[in-house]
């Protein structure tokens, strides 16, 4: 038996070393590059940036919302995705951004290279802002260095890898500044102008994360932000950094009924249903269907009472059974049966207006934070208006006439005192990013408190159960491979336990 294996092995051996040529000739395509351009490799590199954040196909493009308590889900074998309980993170996204080393070594000139350098930037800052955001610290000086010969690269702070991040936005808006448009760009076709516009925005976006650090010296935070508003950022809803879908194959929305077979299975929830009802806001029927009762009995789908959520807090059963009486809304048939969908965007003019607002209303910036929250509403509205038309009661619709009646509603006008200030302006962020900018929503509950999700203990299958929990937990691969690092960062950070519930230090 041993000398039949040991005959095989040589025989394959054989066979692999004196064909191998001969195999690469027949398996190799004369019309087909086989060497990566910068362009193609900004392609990959975006795609992968619009899909690792948490924007895949059918139900897995919607999994963050469960999070954030915007939509319930009926299907039981992914309950626990709604009731709080964090998986392992996975580092696979940042392994990727070995491509953006190679998409500047293949830069055909130097301008060329400017801008992509400036992309590489901003991919990475993205990629490393989504991992720390998740777990904390994280490999950032030392990571993809394999072939440098660092293998287990080391952890840094938090606190450092923001303020790298930081620096390499700076550094990222001054190549773009003086690159060319350039070719593989899926999101702002290869527009320099416009990719510093979201440098710029997304560092706001870093700050505001950090407004607890405003005595940091290290930070500087109201310099930074005063640095950063010298410079462009954007000017409109059309300046969004987005994917925009389309009818043709391979982009389509990725939540329509072609390409996703769950769309029985989500219930909005009454979490958000009642806030837009408080505030006599038209985007809940831009967001919701009409329950089902309603349908039927067909009652007026212009009515507030057409519309009902489900508590997402709930276990499993009730949820189920709530939804069994016909008297809960599943989300808006465009989501499900407009091909194009909607434009999924992961930093937008809406959003910008309401970190500004928050940053005016801290006194981290100067301006009026009335002005900006009210700019930030308007434009959600203009945003959600323009791809809803046509799927909304024509009574419904979110015309400039109403939504200047409804920033002059006395439950919509800014409050005088900070903390109500600022849970206006979370809560209106919280609305705009509905099935957006994923984790958002939670990311700011985290941070701010605010909206103030419901916990149930008997359903929440976070430990402990009464409360939401703060991070995941390290890659099982870097506590299999890179032990000696990972483990100095969790007892550095949270006395040794990797837990769901370690305050990282941007919380503190």
């Amino acid at each position: 038996m041993k000398k039949i294996i040991i005959i095989s092995i040589a025989l394959v051996s054989a066979l692999i070393m004196g064909g191998c040529s001969e195999f690469e000739q027949i398996n190799t395509n004369p019309d087909d590059t086989t060497i990566g351009n910068s362009g193609m490799l900004a392609t990959g590199l975006l795609r992968s940036m619009t899909t690792c954040a948490g924007n895949g196909n059918n139900k897995n493009f919607v999994t963050d919302d469960f999070l954030s308590k915007y939509i319930a889900w009926t299907e039981s074998s992914d309950i626990d995705l709604l009731f709080n309980k964090l998986n392992n993170a996975s580092f696979s996204d940042i392994a990727n951004l070995i491509n953006a080393t190679k998409m500047v070594e293949a830069a055909p000139t130097e301008e060329l290279g400017y801008s992509y350098q400036g992309l590489a930037h901003f991919v990475r800052v993205m990629t490393f802002f989504n991992a720390t955001m998740r777990v904390g610290d994280i490999p950032y000086s030392e990571a993809i260095k394999g072939e440098e010969g660092i293998y287990f690269p080391k952890y840094d702070t938090q606190k450092d890898v923001f303020l790298g991040m930081l620096d390499e936005l700076d550094k990222a808006d001054e190549l773009f500044a003086k690159g060319a448009d350039f070719s593989g760009d899926i999101l702002y076709d290869g527009d320099c102008d416009m990719w510093r516009k979201a440098c710029n925005v997304l560092q706001l976006k870093l700050l505001i994360n950090l407004y607890k650090k405003t005595d940091d010296a290290d930070v500087n935070l109201k310099a930074r932000f005063a640095n950063v508003l010298k410079r462009p950022i954007f000017e409109s809803i059309d300046d969004n950094l987005q994917v925009v879908w389309s009818e043709k194959a391979n982009q389509k929305f990725p939540y329509t009924r072609e390409i996703n077979s769950f769309t029985a299975y989500d219930q909005v929830s009454d979490f958000i249903i009642n806030k837009l009802k408080s505030l006599n806001d038209y985007r809940l029927f831009a967001i919701a269907n009409a329950t089902p009762n309603a349908i039927s009995a067909g009652a007026d789908l212009a009515a507030w009472d057409s519309y009902n959520g489900v508590d997402p807090c709930q276990n499993s059963a009730a949820i189920q059974q709530a939804t069994a009486t016909g008297n809960v809304s599943g989300l808006n048939l465009r989501y499900e049966d407009k091909v194009g969908g909607e434009p999924t965007f992961f930093l937008s003019y809406q959003e910008m207006n309401f970190i500004l607002a928050e940053a005016a209303a801290r006194g981290l910036i100067t301006g009026n934070a009335a002005d900006y929250y009210k700019e930030g509403i308007r434009s959600s509205m203009q945003f959600t208006a323009t791809h809803s038309k046509g799927w909304v009661p024509e009574s419904r619709e979110m015309t400039a006439e109403y939504i200047e009646s409804y920033l002059a509603s006395p439950e919509v006008v800014l409050a005088s005192s900070l903390d109500a200030q600022i849970e206006q302006i979370i809560w209106q962020k919280y609305i705009t990013t509905f099935l957006q900018t994923p984790y958002n929503g939670f990311f700011e509950y985290r941070r701010t408190g605010v909206p103030a999700i419901k916990i149930d203990p008997s359903s929440n299958k976070n430990d402990p159960s009464d409360k939401m929990p703060l991070r995941w937990m390290y890659p099982t691969a870097e506590t299999s491979y890179n032990m000696e690092n990972v483990s100095e960062a969790i007892k550095r950070q949270y006395n040794g336990s990797d837990d769901y519930m370690g305050v990282m230090w941007i919380l503190k």
